[in-house]
């Protein structure tokens, strides 16, 4: 799990640079902010293969598929040195997320093979910290960069450090059943924990018959309104801060780390409520749904992001959002390896992923395209209200276990 944490970390180290040298790069490279709209695009386009690399990963297994997209993102995070013009973000960025996507399906599919059904939820919480914490690394590395040399150096700093990750992935990481360090007793723990419904079956995953389940549907609908959070603050905080709130690149260093921040504790503390809810006589899938609820109603505080006039309560707000987010998001996102096999879970999060940044796309080209018009404002209104379509679409189309 530290292991995989760290890729994590490095994932979305890689990911969150260009936000945050996004002032520098604009201005730098005359992007204007509708060009900006199709880099990021082109990024949301490219990881929306996930299925791809969830079916990978389920063919190939975790060992060498993930080995080999960790890979290749960061010889891609690199290659951004030489990047010039729009355009040529935008291909290194829609390759980037190509090979980005591989990261949730692999992160599904090692709790399912490595966690009993009991810690699934904490142990997705944990590495879903990664996510955050690279997040946070981003704007002090960045600011680093801009002083030592230029924005080129991060990309160049991140992207090698996940070629280091790659050889110690390599050199430890196996399954429970031929890792060579494990223990006879922690090797029955998992098995022993697990659902036997979840066993892998014997034909590999169909993408085709996952889609004609309404349980994919149930988790992917959801993710397709609540990814755009991720995709704001991520990739379009920064510039919003830098031209709406008048932060120069030192202030986003010493603020913008804090929604992601925020967001590490709603990794956990999703899970913590539906561990709760299950130590009382709560279902596991329902205990789920209500952390989702509850992450939603939580969102509602977003919404007002464009209206205060205080920097720093709108930084307040944008940390409540980040902590509600990743509350429902982990949870949601755990879904898959309560509801599918072992061999199916890489490819239904790839799916589920795949809609989840379907709508990052969505909101991005709609954000970069009307932004200068109608200002940031109603955006954020929309980023408040739609997690609560997705509890109701949850608690309507997910099926209890029989």
């Amino acid at each position: 799990m530290a292991l995989f944490v760290a890729a994590m970390i490095i994932n979305y180290l890689t990911r969150a640079v260009l936000g945050v040298a996004a002032p520098l790069i604009l201005e730098e490279q005359s992007i204007s902010t509708e060009q900006y709209g199709w880099i990021t695009g082109a990024f949301q386009v490219g990881i929306m293969f996930q299925p791809l690399a969830g079916y990978l990963l389920d063919g190939a297994g975790l060992r060498l598929g993930f080995a080999a997209c960790a890979a290749l993102w960061s010889l891609l995070t690199m290659a951004h040195v030489f990047a010039n013009g729009w355009l040529g973000f935008a291909m290194l960025r829609g390759m980037l997320g190509l090979a980005e996507g591989s990261a949730q399906p692999a992160g599904q599919k090692l709790i399912a093979e490595w966690f009993p059904a009991r810690e699934r939820g904490l142990a997705g919480g944990i590495y879903n910290i990664g996510a955050s914490f690279g997040a946070i690394l981003a704007p002090g590395l960045v600011a680093w960069a801009a002083a030592m040399h230029s924005w080129r150096l991060a990309f160049l700093v991140a992207g090698a450090s996940g070629l280091v990750w790659v050889a110690a992935w390599l050199w430890w990481y196996d399954t429970p059943q031929r890792h060579r360090f494990i223990r006879p007793k922690e090797q029955a723990q998992i098995a022993d924990g697990q659902e036997a419904r979840l066993a892998a079956g014997d034909k590999r995953a169909s993408i085709p018959s996952l889609l004609r389940r309404r349980d994919l549907w149930g988790i992917a609908l959801p993710r397709m309104l609540a990814d755009p959070v991720w995709g704001m603050l991520s990739f379009w905080m920064p510039l919003y801060l830098a031209r709406e709130r008048g932060f120069d690149l030192t202030q986003i260093a010493l603020f913008a780390w804090l929604p992601f921040l925020a967001a590490d504790l709603g990794c956990l503390f999703g899970p913590a409520v539906a561990a709760f809810l299950q130590r009382h006589g709560v279902s596991l899938i329902d205990a789920r749904r209500c952390a989702f609820t509850i992450g939603a109603a939580m969102m509602i505080g977003m919404g007002f992001v464009g209206f205060v006039s205080s920097p720093y309560a709108a930084i307040a707000l944008l940390c409540l959002g980040g902590f509600a987010h990743q509350t429902l998001s982990v949870s949601v996102i755990t879904m898959a390896s309560d509801l599918f096999r072992r061999n199916e879970v890489a490819t239904a999060t790839g799916l589920a992923g795949l809609a989840g940044n379907f709508g990052v796309l969505v909101f991005s080209l709609l954000l970069g395209g009307m932004v200068d018009q109608v200002g940031y404002g109603p955006f954020f209104i929309l980023l408040g209200v739609v997690d609560l379509v997705g509890a109701l679409i949850l608690w309507t189309l997910v099926r209890k276990p029989a």
